[in-house]
């Protein structure tokens, strides 16, 4: 299973990567169901000028539209980076079971940093949650971003 999760997190890196290329806060993410790559997607919020525009988010939209459904009951969402307080919220709605990300957000995590919207028992639905997977490069990637819009 671990390695089936860094095989997924790797192409969330990509998408990342791509995000980065752009001057977005790189971050990626992958929709997974039942071992297949249904969608993926980067940060893009700079050139649409869209608050909205968070990896996770587009990926939700992805599968919703490929599946002609909004409820991702079966499927995984990998992120490099943990979800922010919108992201989650967009997760629950999409009954999304599953959330795996790289490293936390100690600024802005809502699933553990700062909130844990994903496992709170008040809500009708919760999220299990894999944190910690390719950790150092989802990491890196940020740090090296805003290291350099430092300079």
């Amino acid at each position: 299973m671990q390695e089936d999760h860094q095989k997924w997190m790797t192409l969330a890196l990509e998408e990342a990567q791509k995000a980065r290329e752009k001057g977005e806060v790189p971050i990626g993410a992958v929709g997974i169901m039942e071992g297949n790559l249904i969608a993926r997607a980067h940060n893009l919020r700079e050139a649409p000028h869209n608050p909205l525009g968070h990896a996770e988010i587009y990926v939700i939209e992805q599968a919703s539209q490929h599946l002609k459904r909004w409820r991702l009951h079966d499927m995984t969402l990998y992120v490099t980076v943990e979800p922010c307080p919108m992201c989650m919220g967009a997760l629950l709605q999409a009954r999304i079971p599953t959330l795996v990300f790289g490293c936390r957000d100690p600024k802005a995590g809502a699933s553990g940093s700062l909130y844990d919207l994903g496992r709170d028992p008040r809500l009708n639905h919760q999220i299990e949650v894999i944190e910690g997977v390719l950790t150092g490069p989802c990491s890196q990637i940020i740090k090296d971003f805003f290291q350099g819009r430092r300079r």
